[in-house]
């Protein structure tokens, strides 16, 4: 039985019986009107690197104080994490990014890949101890943020946010705030963060369930900040697929209740799996966002492996997301499909309650 190294052995696995909790892909089809009028030749051309003016223009209705030159349109929310972090590395002052662990998975490769250093913060109850948040923000360029939060589903509150907002004004620390599951919150509206050094990282693919057309985007109030990415994209991925970016400003023209219909499936969703989870023994947050579970057990890893060589099974080692003890589950899986996931978990569990 061949050991699981990474996310990469599962990605783009399907069929064969498998059920899948793992990749945070959306199962829910998008909005209908993104596939009208596309045969247009523009579509297929080179395009602005900073992202076509339409979209931008329609974004910049949704954030403060913004105008189309505020933002730039990238492949996910991927690139525009991995630009910030490689324009961030070339300003002045300490080389340090601060994280909140548990992380999604690729934050502390980017932040190495942009040869930076990682420090971190561990979450309390899923949420972040502002009290040792203090302590470590002084000595690092940013902090990245990310609420609702892949892997925990927690939300941050409101009163937190507001103190972050005012501890990295006054020392002028950078504030990334990945919001790729901004629309997809059950408890309250989304609370945008504000202020002279906030970047807002956002995307299509959750919302819309547009993963594999590769469109995010970057919003920042810094215009000097957004020509920085424009200069370094033009050398590294040139524009964001056009077609693309077509699409998903139809997407926004969606009504409103496309969104509406889809948060109430996934909090369906929500209550099932957590339930279910709660009633086999686990012990796991009440997710509050996203749609993402981290529930314990013991040996993560060896847990990974069974389950999926022996019972067809794909389940993601907390260990990845600096979280070792627990495993996440994504619920972006039709009610049948968790149901049978869960059955089969069961059964890995019988005689082995010692595991949890």
């Amino acid at each position: 039985m061949a050991g699981i190294a990474g996310p990469s052995f599962f990605i783009g696995q399907d069929g064969d019986g498998l059920i899948s909790f793992g990749s945070g892909q959306p199962d829910l089809p998008p909005p209908k009107e993104i596939f009208r009028n596309l045969a247009d030749e523009r579509l297929f051309k080179y395009g602005l690197i900073q992202g076509e003016r339409r979209l931008r223009e329609a974004l910049s209705k949704e954030y403060p104080d913004a105008s189309p030159e505020n933002f730039v349109i990238t492949n996910g929310a991927s690139e525009a994490l991995d630009l910030t972090m490689r324009v961030l590395a070339k300003a002045p002052g300490p080389q340090k990014i601060l994280l909140c662990r548990p992380y999604y998975y690729s934050y502390p490769y980017n932040v190495r890949f942009a040869g930076m250093e990682p420090v971190y913060t561990d979450l309390k109850e899923g949420r972040i101890n502002l009290a040792d948040f203090r302590k470590k923000i002084g000595r690092v360029k940013a902090v990245l943020i990310n609420s609702p939060s892949n892997p925990t589903g927690r939300i941050e509150a409101v009163a937190t946010l507001k103190e972050i907002e005012k501890i990295c004004k006054k020392l002028g620390v950078w504030v990334i705030s990945d919001e790729v599951y901004k629309d997809l919150i059950y408890e309250r509206e989304n609370y945008l963060l504000k202020g002279p050094h906030v970047i807002t990282i956002n995307s299509f693919s959750k919302t819309y369930s547009m993963c594999g057309l590769r469109i995010g985007y970057l919003w920042t109030p810094q215009r000097d900040f957004v020509q920085k990415i424009i200069n370094m994209k033009v050398h590294t991925s040139m524009n964001t697929n056009i077609l693309g970016q077509e699409m998903a400003l139809k997407a926004i023209h969606a009504p409103e209740s496309y969104v509406r219909r889809q948060v109430k499936i996934w909090r369906a969703r929500r209550d099932l799996i957590y339930g279910d989870l709660i009633r086999l023994g686990f012990k796991l947050w009440r997710p509050e966002g996203a749609f993402y579970v981290l529930p314990k057990i013991r040996n993560s890893g060896r847990a990974v492996n069974e389950f999926y060589y022996k019972y067809k099974v794909i389940v993601y080692d907390g260990e990845w997301f600096g979280a070792p003890g627990h495993i996440r589950l994504s619920y972006a899986l039709d009610e049948k499909k968790i149901e049978e996931g869960l059955k089969r978990i069961a059964k890995f569990l019988k005689g082995k309650e010692r595991w949890l």
